[in-house]
This record gives C-alpha cells, structure tokens and sequence, in this order.
C-alpha cells in the first residue's frame, strides 16, 4: 500500500513530556500518534465478524519516521480484553518498559484504559512493522514501520521512481473466537489453529472466493523502478514471494542495508522485512504478485492452507484487459521447496560500506549452544485430553511458561519467585539431532520459567540447532528483541563445533532481528549484550512460541547511567487480576455476524 500521512495527535500529558524531556530534545524528530483498539466489522472470504483492529483498518495504521527520531503512541483499549503492542524491530536502548511482550515486559492493557508507549529509533533504517504481542491477536493488529534515512542523508541505492508497503498477513476461521480455541487447545493438548488464508495488504485476492473486487492493485510506469516494503505479518508461516516476470534486488532486511541480491522470489519468515526494488521492464500488462505458503514441514503435513494470495501490478497505457493477469508460476517456489528457502536466506550479506559498516563481534565470551525442538510436555501442566502428555516445543529441553507477574517487573523490584536464572547454556544430553535414533529423554521438555542472566557488554555467539525429535523438524525462526545480531555461519545437518566455525564469515554477514533455523539445520550468531534490560528470544512462528519456544535474556546493567536500564515510567498496566482479564476473552459468545 502506498504510504500515506498517518493519523496523529499532538496532545500528550504535560507529565509524559516532562519525563520524557532529555530524549525529545535529543530525537531529530518527535511524533505521536493515537492508536485506538476496537471490534470493527470486516468481511472476508464470503463471511463477516467483528474482530480488533486498530483505527478501524487491516492492516493498521503506518508509522513512517527518519533514523533517529522518537515516536510516542497513545493505545487506546476499547476491545474486550487485555493486549500490548510490540515494536519489532526497534532496539529500544534501556528501555524495555516500552517492548511490548505479554507477561516478558508488561501485563496487558485492561479494556476501556490506555498507555502509552515510547518508541526510539536509533540505528534502524529500512522497514519494520509493530504488532500485538498478546495470544494471537497480532493476527488482525499489526501495521508497517517506515525508517526513512536521516534528513539530509540518502540511500545507498539509486532513489527509487515510486515505493509501496506490502504487508502479507493471515486469516483464520475462527473469526474473533481464534483466542479462545487457541486457550481450549492448548489446555487439552490438542494441535493450534492453523490460517485458512493469506492476504497483501488485507485482501485476499483473485483466487478467493468474495475477494475479486477487492484485490489489491498497484500502477506502474513502463521503464520505472519501484521500492517494495515487503513484511511478513502472518502469524505461523513463511511465505515465498514473487511477481510475474520481474527480478526483485533485495537491498535491505530488518532495517539493515545489505548487498544487492537479484532473485526471481523471496522468502519471509514471520516477522521478516524485506525491501527490494524491481523494475517495471516488461510488455505493459498487469502481472500477479503473489505469495504462496512454504512449508518445512515433512512433506507427510498437508493440512495448512494452500491457497495462494495475489495482487495485480497494472501497468498505465492503452492494452486490453480481457486477459487475466500472468502469474509467476516459473519463479514462484513449490510448498515444500526446502533448498528454495535456504538457498535464498544463506545469500543474504550486509551492505558492509563505509556508510553502514559491519561491525562483528570477534572475541568471544559467552557461547551458548540451544537445541530448537518439538516436545511433549508431562501432563501436570495440561487436562491432557488426548494422553499423558501434551505436544510442545522447547529451548534445550526448557518449555517456557508465561508467569502471571511481567519478568521485568519481578527484575526491577528483585521479587522472587516469578522466574529462575538458570537457562542452560547447552542441551542436558548430546546427540544426533537429525538422525533416528535420538534417546527418549530428549523428546520430554519441563515446563519452567528460566531465563539467561548476562553481563553488560559481552560478546555471545549462539549456534541454534534444528532437531527432528518426534520427526518434528522444522524451520525455526528466531527473534531477539533489544537487538539485531549477524548470522556468521549456517548449514545443514548437525553443527560441528570443530569444523564449521572455519567457514564462518565475519566480513559481511547479513545484520537482522529474525532469522530462520533450517528443517534439519543449524545458524550460528553473534552479538554483543550493550541493551541492558530484559529482552524475549523466541521462534517467530506463533504455534511453536504459544508451544514453550522461547526464552528471556536479562542483560545487566553496566557501571555508568548510560549503560544501566532506565527505570519504569509513573504508569505500568497493572498484573493485579490481568490472568482474570484474559480468561474473559475465552468465554465470549460467538461474535460473527453472518455468511454471506
């Protein structure tokens, strides 16, 4: 979609001015936007709800700055039960108050409340997006950031003729219900939701039935180049993307500038931005853009949604339009194409120029080795419906469980018992994490609340490894907030501590927040701990995450005020009944309205 002035309000408190008095004076820019929560009604695919939404749009409202500037956003609760917002991308230095993530960072915000987030762009430039980080409400409250470059400065590549945000999302059938079937089948051990549906900028396209009248459509001039911001936002899956015909020149990723790579598609984990410039050098026509689901599944999994999303680029001129657009069928990748998908991200390279320089870690001090895995949980933690365990997924054999007290709260206040500083650095057993014979110990996880305590300016390298335990292989990718790391080696197969750190490349690896583990594979990252705070690892596809995938990295404070974290503003949500809040959520009649 084409970027549009947002709609903003210029009047916070006098007290949130106040206390935030330093950081406006030192931000190029300051800018606030009003963010307003409430069931709208929608129609898609044939079939009506009343789902959350944010300023009544899907997807919600774009926040377009220039590296450096401050935002604030006021959000406004006036849906039914708690959500927090997530600004993913954006490093936030020291400030994890303003993160986001659900009982990591804050409890929800109560319905009929506001708060009001503080948003500091610093070293990001390129494209992220912001969404809810509370269940699965991100599948309908989720939007575009645009970091243009500081004024006065340009890109680092020719400035486009044209730009335009492409935000690929999903649709489920359980309407404004997918909260509660979410809860129920996480209780009883049963498998998640699964979408039944893709869209570019909130519309499904010409191959869905109710949708052909308002397939997204995007006009082009014959010999113009064109910057597409490109943002996965679907909730649990990763998308192949393409356009009839035409080369796409990646030229940044999560906010990174990186080499120019020329492909005839791309693949987006959750999470994942990418932005690409293409040129519009074929016989004036329309031409399909389209995104199609890649699973990493066993080729056995078929039960996800096959349904391809589409919009039309429509070329201006005189031709005839009886013909249906052309679609990418040669440069669009299959389902199950694993070596399309690793093949794409394993050529990814920082831009690594005088301008935007790499700047990896190379004395390391903390290596950690985690084992990303599906797992089954003992049934204590579940009514185990269907058997003594439950499926779940797990972090070297740690399956995390959201405490009912926020862990940076319980940090800050050094309250006991919400959390335990004893993440592992490694898995309990050594194995053959992509064979058959793995022992039957390391299919069983705990259920805990463990998180990694590390000392200010370290530099961690952390290999991820892929597992097929419970033939459960899959595509992992992980997302750290507070930080942007390199990915400095990948394969696949099983790490070897001896000879793959030889290959590894410390010259221009790609700089992201979110990267993909391979089916059968392994990355190896690095970066330094200099945001300290409390900050949430976890996969990036919604069902491993609701499953136990993921972490919290405590980063403590260094000897300076400038590299302590900043303590809380005067207003948190309070954790006082907010389980009670969300437990509402999931008795709630069925809010859809018709078919139609």
């Amino acid at each position: 979609m084409a970027i549009r002035s947002p709609s903003v309000s210029f009047l916070p408190t006098l007290v949130f001015l106040l206390a935030n008095a330093l950081l406006v004076a030192e931000a190029t820019n300051v800018h606030y936007y009003d963010f307003v929560l409430r069931e709208t009604n929608i129609t898609k695919n044939c079939t009506s709800w009343s789902l959350l939404l944010v300023n009544d749009s899907l997807p919600g409202p774009t926040i377009q700055v220039h590296k450096g500037d401050l935002v604030f956003v006021n959000v406004h609760n006036q849906g039914d039960y708690g959500v927090t917002l997530h600004w993913h991308g954006v490093k936030q230095p020291r400030n994890p108050w303003s993160d986001g993530p659900e009982y990591i960072t804050q409890c929800p915000i109560p319905p009929g409340t506001n708060f009001t987030y503080e948003v500091n762009f610093t070293t990001e430039e390129g494209t992220l997006l912001w969404h809810a980080h509370s269940d699965w409400t991100r599948a309908t409250v989720h939007g575009a950031i645009v970091i243009l470059p500081e004024e006065g400065n340009t890109y680092p590549f020719p400035k486009p003729d044209g730009e335009e945000i492409i935000v690929l999302g999903s649709w489920y059938s359980q309407g404004d219900e997918l909260n509660a079937v979410l809860a129920e089948d996480l209780d009883e051990g049963a498998d998640v939701p699964r979408s039944v549906g893709y869209m570019i900028n909130g519309e499904f396209g010409d191959f869905v039935a109710c949708s052909q009248d308002s397939t997204y459509h995007m006009y082009v001039d014959y010999g113009k180049t064109y910057h597409l911001r490109i943002i996965n936002a679907a909730v649990s899956a990763e998308l192949f993307f393409a356009i009839a015909d035409h080369n796409l020149t990646v030229v940044g990723m999560d906010a990174a500038y990186t080499k120019p790579l020329v492909s005839p598609y791309i693949m987006l984990s959750p999470g994942s931005t990418i932005d690409v410039l293409f040129t519009a050098n074929q016989t004036p026509g329309r031409y399909y853009m389209a995104a199609r689901r890649y699973s990493s599944e066993s080729t056995d999994v078929t039960n996800f949604d096959h349904v391809v999303t589409t919009a039309i680029i429509q070329y201006s001129g005189n031709y005839s339009l009886d013909s249906s657009p052309i679609f990418p069928n040669r440069s669009l990748p299959s389902y199950f194409d694993y070596d399309a998908a690793d093949s794409f991200i394993f050529m990814l390279r920082s831009l690594a120029s005088e301008g935007h320089p790499s700047d990896v870690p190379l004395n390391i001090t903390r290596r950690m080795f985690i084992v990303a895995s599906i797992s089954e949980i003992l049934c204590p933690h579940h009514d185990c419906v269907i058997g003594p365990t439950t499926i779940g997924s797990s972090l070297n054999n740690q399956s995390w469980e959201n405490p009912s007290t926020d862990v940076l709260q319980a940090y800050y206040k050094n309250i006991s018992g919400v959390y335990t500083a004893d993440f592992p650095d490694f898995p309990p057993v050594f194995y053959n994490w992509t064979g058959d014979d793995m022992p039957e110990e390391s299919g069983v996880s705990d259920k805990v609340t463990k998180v990694k305590m590390l000392e200010y300016n370290e530099s961690v390298e952390i290999v991820f490894q892929g597992s097929d335990i419970l033939r459960g292989a899959e595509s992992h990718p992980m997302h750290m907030h507070g930080y942007s790391f390199y990915v400095v080696g990948h394969g696949l197969g099983n790490f070897d501590n001896v000879t793959d750190p030889l290959n590894y490349n410390l010259v221009d690896p790609v700089l992201v927040n979110t990267f993909a583990v391979p089916r059968d594979g392994w990355i190896a990252i690095r970066f330094v701990a200099n945001n300290p705070g409390v900050w949430f690892w976890h996969c990036h596809i919604d069902r491993h995450m609701s499953w136990g995938m993921e972490t919290v990295f405590i980063i403590k404070d260094g000897d300076t005020e400038e590299t302590s974290m900043r303590g809380p503003p005067s207003y948190m949500p309070p954790c006082e009944d907010s389980y009670n809040i969300a437990r509402m959520k999931y008795r709630r009649l069925p809010r859809q309205i018709s078919h139609t």
